[in-house]
């Protein structure tokens, strides 16, 4: 190869380089791109103030124990929606802080409910729920569907495990793109449960 030819080779691959670092930052337009009026904190945890959030998607279907379940019937609670899969260590890790908080929200407004992705049928995530002590539903989605029902530009769920908190009016008001523990849990869902 002449020096001509890799000094653009080495041009090339510096410009595609600096253009995939360029893509992965963070901050108000994360998530799809354009100004979604969201907020990136110092804790990974993506906010949307009450007057520019949107509508989550209809999130329905069966959860793994069979039944049906529509989020839109929680209207007037705030739900947290954890996406996970069995499969998933982060997802593994996080569950028992899921469980506790769950458990300490129940009777103050606020419903919790996974999205299991991924697995390829409904025994392990049973086995996960019942080992971790989940008592709450979660829809079954093992190719990803409902994930793909939000809207670009909006806090979209984008990684595994992501969670999501859908306020009172059925808006999505926070995600988070990360593992969490209960601490964190708790510092994103305590903002929207206070709202009236």
């Amino acid at each position: 190869m002449s020096t001509r030819s890799r000094a653009a080779l080495l041009g090339a691959v510096t410009a595609l380089a600096a253009l995939g670092l360029s893509a992965c930052g963070n901050g108000g337009i994360s998530g799809g791109g354009g100004d979604t009026n969201f907020v990136t904190g110092d804790n990974g945890v993506d906010t949307v103030a009450p007057a520019h959030r949107v509508k989550a998607p209809d999130l329905s279907g069966k959860t793994i124990d069979g039944k049906s379940l529509d989020v839109a019937d929680y209207r007037g609670k705030v739900v947290v929606i954890n996406v996970w899969g069995s499969w998933c260590g982060p997802c593994r890790a996080e569950a028992k802080y899921f469980s506790k908080v769950s458990k300490e929200y129940a009777d103050k407004g606020v419903q919790f409910v996974g999205i299991n992705t991924r697995d390829s049928n409904t025994t392990q995530p049973r086995n996960f729920e019942k080992a971790n002590g989940i008592t709450y539903p979660s829809l079954y989605d093992p190719t990803g569907k409902l994930m793909l029902r939000f809207k670009k530009g909006t806090l979209n769920p984008q990684l595994i495990p992501s969670t999501l908190i859908i306020d009172r009016h059925g808006k999505i008001a926070a995600r988070a793109l990360e593992q969490l523990d209960d601490l964190a849990l708790r510092e994103m869902l305590k903002p929207v449960a206070a709202e009236k």
